[in-house]
């Protein structure tokens, strides 16, 4: 049984994890704590969670955990992961993974002290979607790739939201943007230069939006665009042009709630759908499988210091800080 303990009553957490933990019994959720011990015990009641603690350092001192999942903000994923993880748990951390490279590599340096799992919670890259959609784009079916643009755009109007907080790991990239980031190199399979980027700053050195041109080994080339500018539209899709067709993906991050495949030809085109079983529940199997079975993750710690390699390398090329750098 995975018995996991949290800390913070973000707004993720019930999707991630509770409700995939409702409908899975090999797993649950044991303990809470919070800034805030009043809010903490009113979402443990709302959500059926036995413990409720003090502090953040309670719950990875508690022996009847075995696995911890960490959604704070993006700033605080390093400290509280490598303790963790040194207290003995799994970790299921949320993206972006760490404020920067070499962070995320002092996080998997633990993971492989410890050995114990440590995930990166890209959730879409175990749903029957995604997978689908490499499939086609590597049997060939639409040809030798050439491109492939990617983009989710989500409009944040909240001056105080956390992705505008450039200390707490704020930034579009970060947040929204790290998506499509992730969607094309796991198309491609392999790791991206950062060719050139354009911006626009929000708050002091926080993108609000940024788009990076990418140039794989294989001379695939690809766009990448993450807004949060308050009058954009709402935009999640990617799509890979082929020497003989296109291949184009709505919602790939959260199908459950509708998604669609096409794959145009010449004279032809087709649709496909997969299954409306959420992300989060693939993703807790696949955490699940790793820890009885020792099966390989796809989003697993070496994963995620590729990714934050990415990210660190379009604030370079936008001329923007690294996230975790004291200004």
């Amino acid at each position: 049984m995975i018995k996991f303990g949290t800390i913070s009553t973000a707004n993720i957490t019930p999707r991630a994890l509770i409700n995939p933990c409702i409908d899975e019994p090999k797993a649950q959720v044991m303990s809470i704590a919070a800034r805030s011990k009043d809010r903490a015990e009113e979402f443990a009641r709302w959500h059926g969670i036995s413990r409720v603690y003090d502090s953040y350092e309670e719950i990875i001192a508690d022996d009847e955990t075995n696995a911890f999942y960490n959604p704070l903000p993006i700033s605080m994923h390093k400290e509280w992961t490598i303790k963790a993880l040194r207290a003995g748990k799994h970790v299921l951390c949320e993206k972006s993974f760490a404020s920067n490279a070499l962070e995320a590599k002092e996080m998997e340096a633990a993971g492989a002290e410890t050995g114990l799992v440590l995930m990166d919670a890209f959730h879409y890259r175990y749903h029957p979607v995604f997978i689908r959609a490499k499939e086609i784009m590597e049997s060939g079916e639409i040809g030798k790739v050439e491109r492939i643009n990617a983009a989710f755009h989500v409009p944040v109007s909240d001056p105080d939201n956390i992705r505008m907080n450039y200390n707490l790991g704020g930034g579009v990239t970060m947040d929204i943007g790290c998506y499509p980031i992730s969607w094309v190199r796991h198309l491609v399979g392999d790791e991206p230069s950062v060719t050139s980027t354009e911006l626009e700053v929000g708050p002091p050195n926080v993108d609000t939006f940024l788009e990076a041109e990418f140039v794989f080994p294989s001379g695939i080339e690809a766009r990448i665009s993450g807004d949060m500018r308050s009058s954009v539209a709402f935009r999640m899709e990617f799509e890979v042009i082929g020497e003989e067709g296109r291949l184009h993906v709505r919602n790939p991050l959260i199908p459950q709630i509708g998604h669609l495949i096409e794959v145009t030809q010449k004279d032809t085109s087709r649709r496909e759908t997969c299954d409306r079983r959420p992300t989060y529940s693939y993703q807790l199997d696949a955490f699940i499988d790793a820890i009885d079975n020792q099966s390989s993750l796809f989003t697993d710690a070496a994963d995620a210091v590729k990714q934050m390699t990415v990210i660190d390398q379009c604030y370079e090329a936008a001329g923007l800080p690294k996230r975790g750098l004291e200004l």
